[in-house]
């Protein structure tokens, strides 16, 4: 298992125990997310992937544990302190999230009109170098329902780095796109991780997008609400020593499954 240190982390979740009505989803879950790397969480339906994404970006309180951003913890913190924190993190939502009665322009430049002070000219600029990054120059006056999901998706990272965010939160970033567009958005992704070192951390359920761009994943277990491996998705794949997570990311039914199926 890839083991990092916790001083080289970026992000460090610590002992997170969350869920909803008093039942937890994850049990006092630990992992560590290093500095430009893509990290991708994994792991069957209610296993609460998004339960840690939405604890990750201080959408929901966990009932315990730690989400420390550059060694300050997300979950604590009030006010100026908490607003710093959020300024270091841009976030994806799974459908993109994007204002239909505005333009491409008007949609990425928003965060900057909320929490900056700069001059519009500065804002469209800004706008419109970010919109290039993704692959959108060109687009800025047309409206989402003119665009293909994938470049929906493409619009909806621009705004998530509007504010030049450290570390970009992806849901489910291939969500509802075929596999060619999926490539896309996967290249994109690496090209930003490279190209800019940026960190991102990603939620995901496509296992031909995670062997693409992630460095690391970590696989959560819906029966023990824990964590069931850490590490290199290929090698885990290839070599882990719980025959459960082989199944997983090699898409196999289990034998139970298969006995029931053929009964």
């Amino acid at each position: 298992m890839s083991m990092v240190a916790t001083e080289d982390a970026i992000i460090r979740v610590e002992n997170l125990t969350a869920g909803y009505e008093d039942t937890p989803v994850v049990d006092n879950i630990s992992f560590l997310v290093k500095p430009g790397e893509v990290f991708v969480i994994l792991g069957g339906s209610g296993s609460g992937k998004s339960t840690i994404l939405k604890c990750m970006i201080g959408l929901y309180k966990p009932a315990s544990g730690k989400v420390l951003i550059g060694g300050d913890d997300i979950v604590s913190a009030e006010g100026e302190h908490r607003f710093q924190i959020l300024n270091r993190i841009g976030v994806m939502y799974q459908k993109g999230a994007l204002f239909g009665s505005m333009t491409l322009l008007e949609n990425v430049r928003l965060p900057l009109e909320e929490f900056t002070e700069l001059p519009p000219p500065a804002m469209d600029l800004i706008a419109t170098l970010k919109l290039g990054l993704v692959g959108l120059r060109g687009f800025e006056d047309k409206v989402p329902a003119e665009l293909s999901g994938g470049m929906q998706k493409r619009a909806a990272i621009a705004r998530a780095m509007a504010l030049d965010p450290e570390i970009l939160f992806l849901d489910e970033p291939s969500s509802g796109l075929d596999p060619i567009t999926s490539a896309e958005v996967d290249q994109l992704v690496l090209n930003l991780a490279r190209n800019l070192g940026m960190t991102f951390v990603i939620v995901s359920h496509d296992l031909a997008s995670t062997y693409m761009i992630a460095d690391r994943v970590v696989i959560l277990d819906t029966k023990t609400k824990g964590i069931a491996a850490t590490g290199s998705p290929t090698e885990l794949r290839d070599s882990s020593e719980s025959p459960w997570v082989r199944q997983f990311l090699n898409r196999q039914v289990t034998p139970e499954w298969n006995k029931r199926a053929h009964s």
